[in-house]
């Protein structure tokens, strides 16, 4: 499992799609120094997150995970940290938060997704 900082690194390439370490230190908010992010770059590699290809004397880092498993994967660990593994518990406090912007035509697209989901027995 990354650690904090291993994840803020992790998913600021997976927002970029790929990226070298300046990539990384410009997409974060609060960087750590360019060594350090190199260094969680290698980490995230060994641990199979990601790999790399050379660009002239720079790695490029991917995710080895598409985009849409990992985000299953991190809903499913907010919701197990946060939510008590209740989709109805994270979505209700989504939709009590009184700073959430909810467009009507989102709302629609919930119900239709859930709509879908019953008639396909979930």
């Amino acid at each position: 499992q990354p650690s904090a900082r291993e994840r803020q690194v992790l998913y600021a390439v997976y927002a970029l799609g790929e990226a070298t370490a300046t990539d990384v230190l410009a997409a974060m908010p609060d960087p750590p120094s360019r060594n350090a992010v190199r260094t969680f770059l290698r980490i995230l590699e060994e641990k199979g997150k990601l790999r790399h290809r050379t660009r002239g004397r720079e790695y490029v880092y991917r995710p080895t995970r598409s985009r849409k498993r990992a985000g299953q994967a991190a809903v499913r660990q907010v919701l197990q940290t946060f939510c008590e593994g209740s989709l109805e518990k994270a979505v209700a406090l989504y939709l009590q938060d009184p700073t959430a912007q909810i467009p009507p035509e989102e709302l629609e697209r919930l119900e239709n997704l859930i709509r879908d989901a019953r008639k396909q027995g979930r």
